[in-house]
C-alpha cells in the first residue's frame, strides 16, 4: 500500500492507505476529522468540500494519494485560539444554516471565493458556491453570511469573536 505524508489542521499524518481510498473517508474514517460530512459521494452536493493547498475540492472526488505532500484545512481547522473564524461567526449571526448539514462545505468554498474575490457580489458569491447545495435555507442567508464573513476578514465587519464550544 502506498505511504503518504499529508498535513491537516497543522498536523502532519503519515498514512498507509488503499490507492482506492477517497480523502473524505482519510479525513473522517482515519483522522477523526468528522466535521467534514459525507454528503452525497458523488461530488454533487459539496458537503464535503476541504481547502486542498489552499484550493476547496470535494474530498470525496479526490483520493487520498493525491493529497500527499499537500495541505489539507477542514472545518475544524479553522478556529484558533478558542474562538471561531470570522466566517463561522458570520454563519452563526446570519443564522445561515438550518440543519448545518451543508454549512462545513459553504464555508470552506467561500473561503476560497474569497481568497480570490474579498469583496465579491451577490452574483459572484452565489456562483462561487454554486457547486455547494443547500436543501434548507434557500441561500439568501448563506449570500449575507459571506458578506458579512468577508467584511470581517477584511477588518470591516463588527462581528464580535464567538468562543469554540462543544
Amino acid at each position: 500500500m502506498p505511504r503518504i505524508t499529508v498535513t491537516v489542521d497543522g498536523i502532519r499524518y503519515e498514512e498507509e492507505v488503499e490507492p482506492r481510498l477517497l480523502l473524505v473517508h482519510l479525513l473522517r474514517d482515519r483522522l477523526g476529522r468528522t466535521g467534514t460530512p459525507i454528503g452525497c459521494d458523488t461530488s454533487n452536493c459539496g458537503a464535503c468540500t476541504v481547502l486542498l493547498d489552499g484550493q476547496s475540492v470535494k474530498s470525496c472526488a479526490v483520493l487520498a494519494v493525491q493529497a500527499d505532500g499537500c495541505d489539507v484545512l477542514t472545518v475544524e481547522g479553522l478556529a484558533s485560539d478558542g474562538r471561531w473564524h470570522p466566517m463561522q461567526t458570520a454563519f452563526h449571526e446570519e443564522h445561515a444554516l438550518q440543519c448545518g448539514y451543508c454549512t462545513p462545505g459553504m464555508i470552506m468554498a467561500a473561503l476560497d471565493l474569497l481568497r480570490e474575490n474579498p469583496t465579491p457580489s451577490d452574483e459572484a458569491i452565489r456562483t462561487g458556491l454554486e457547486g455547494n447545495l443547500c436543501r434548507c435555507t434557500g441561500y439568501c442567508n448563506i449570500v449575507r453570511a459571506v458578506h458579512r464573513g468577508a467584511q470581517a476578514m477584511n477588518g470591516d465587519g463588527v462581528s464580535e469573536e464567538r468562543e469554540v464550544t462543544a
